[in-house]
């Protein structure tokens, strides 16, 4: 697929739409051209957060604990449902996000007390519910190798979604999590085509690097699954069975997927950015996700929001199924265990 635009993808988003929660904001210059200047720089900030695991109870999230030790994502994916998350700092959900990034300095020490204490209840703790644990700056500052290092000292095991290929540099790490049948990665593969991933979310290890990632992490004897998300229809629902495939050559045993989310600014982001890039597809891709949400581009009712509802939902679907089925991806992975869970100078009998 080649982009209807021709200019160079530096950032995602082509702008920074309003903050829902601020009175004022700042506007670029009317003949400010993202694609001919990629500014602003990349700014990386401190974060004082006090605690590192959240919690959620939405019903249709499959965990209850996460860790994320950055707040905002470089790797720019325009259609990053986590955008609009950055509001809640002051900042916008456009080019703030991807270039904003607060930065949890102390994640591995606040993971070690809280693992530490009595109340914790050994569970699974997802990494990168909310931005990408491992996006490129985790290369320099390894607070992700931190926390997996707490992580394999407690035994808690832990499941990682990510779109980078540099999960593979922790392979001995959740190799040791494995042992105890306590960690699983799961790789999100939006696309195959090289010119479609770098104007969509510009930053993400290439389709290939994510497929090596994956056989990398099954030959080490690491649970590895694949998520095709998001699927955007008219854009890359067409990809499904080849993604599928694909995955399953390279060794992942287990498969999902997650329709389109749009909510609050992410929809005048994504409109903006179909203009851009692909403006004959606008209407097509616009139109089925209304099919699918109700008549509006988003809804967020629990249940239906990461598939979707009515018949191009349903076909969606059934075609997943089918090749998910013929490329041989069983979905019938044990769960995580907590049973080694130990916190180190203590005995499991004390413990549990």
């Amino acid at each position: 697929m080649q982009a209807e635009s021709l200019t160079a993808a530096h950032r995602g988003a082509l702008g920074n739409p309003s903050n829902r929660f601020a009175p004022l904001h700042l506007e670029a210059d009317a003949d400010w051209n993202p694609a001919e200047d990629p500014l602003p720089r990349t700014q990386f900030l401190k974060d004082h957060s006090a605690s590192i695991i959240a919690y959620n109870n939405s019903p249709d999230v499959g965990f209850a604990a996460s860790v994320n030790p950055y707040r905002g994502c470089e790797h720019g994916c325009v259609y990053c449902y986590a955008r609009p998350t950055h509001e809640y700092l002051g900042f916008s959900s456009g080019l703030d996000f991807e270039t904003k990034i607060m930065v949890k300095e102390h994640a591995a020490q606040l993971l070690r007390a809280e693992l530490s204490a009595k109340k914790w209840q050994p569970q699974v703790i997802a990494m990168s519910g909310i931005t990408d644990c491992y996006q490129p700056v985790e290369r320099k500052l390894k607070l992700t190798r931190a926390c997996l290092e707490v992580l394999a000292e407690f035994r808690n095991p832990v499941a990682i979604i990510t779109k980078n290929a540099l999960v593979t540099r922790d392979v001995d790490v959740l190799a040791r999590l494995a042992g105890f049948q306590a960690a699983a990665v799961c790789l999100s593969l939006t696309t195959l085509d090289a010119e479609l991933r770098s104007v969509m979310e510009p930053r993400t290890s290439p389709a290939q690097a994510r497929l090596a990632a994956i056989r990398t992490l099954a030959e080490a004897g690491i649970r590895v699954s694949v998520n095709v998300a998001p699927i955007i229809p008219g854009l890359n629902d067409h990809e499904i069975p080849a993604i599928l495939a694909a995955a399953a050559a390279a060794g992942a045993t287990a498969a999902g997927y997650t329709m389109l989310r749009l909510p609050h600014a992410n929809t005048e982001l994504f409109v903006q950015w179909l203009e851009t890039h692909f403006p004959q597809r606008k209407d097509k891709v616009l139109n089925q996700l209304r099919t699918m949400r109700d008549g509006k581009l988003y809804d967020a009712k629990w249940g239906t929001r990461m598939q979707g509802a009515g018949i191009f939902a349903e076909q969606i679907q059934r075609i997943f199924e089918v090749a998910r089925r013929k490329a041989g991806i069983k979905n019938n992975q044990p769960p995580l265990s907590t049973a080694a869970f130990r916190r180190p100078g203590g005995t499991q009998l004390e413990l549990l």
